[in-house]
């Protein structure tokens, strides 16, 4: 973030996504990768991330839970603050919007994300129906998604946050 706010020539904001967020947040220890959401996109920042790829020896791509699944209404609002660096804001990508992906691509890693979402309650799972019922009619722009199995991967994944809560409770 040092780094990208300080090669920066302009305002932005960069959001955090997958691993990144997991790390940052603390359900995770280390990522493979960082992927970013530019939006703006500031002046000066793909240099930098060239520099910070070569310098911190990371793999840094650009890649967010729109380029999965349709952006759910009000995702930038909820995109929880970090840092702001020089003329940079940095937030977490919409934890909503990155448990729905991760449960559409259905990894064993994303789906413990999504585990983690729910313990660490920036998830609620009535929401989570509710943002995709919102995304539904945007899904035919996305054809690598099935929605019969996207919302069956959906079920599966609230019935064991239900699971979990339950033996919680226990």
């Amino acid at each position: 973030m040092q780094l990208l706010g300080r090669r920066a020539r302009s305002a932005g904001t960069i959001y955090f996504t997958g691993g990144a967020s997991a790390v940052l947040r603390g359900w995770r220890e280390m990522t493979l990768d960082v992927d970013l959401k530019l939006d703006p996109e500031p002046d000066g920042v793909f240099g930098a991330i060239q520099e910070a790829k070569a310098e911190l020896g990371i793999n840094i791509e650009l890649a967010a839970p729109d380029d999965f699944i349709p952006p759910l209404p009000g995702w930038r609002e909820r995109s929880e603050f970090i840092d702001r660096v020089g003329l940079l804001d940095f937030r977490h990508y919409d934890f909503y919007a990155q448990a729905l992906a991760k449960i559409e691509r259905g990894h064993t890693q994303d789906l413990k994300d999504v585990a983690a979402m729910f313990t660490h309650k920036l998830v609620d799972p009535r929401r989570l129906r509710e943002y995709f019922a919102a995304v539904v009619p945007d899904v035919e722009r996305y054809p690598a998604i099935d929605l019969a199995t996207f919302r069956e991967k959906l079920a599966t994944a609230l019935a064991r946050c239900d699971a979990a809560e339950d033996q919680d409770a226990d």
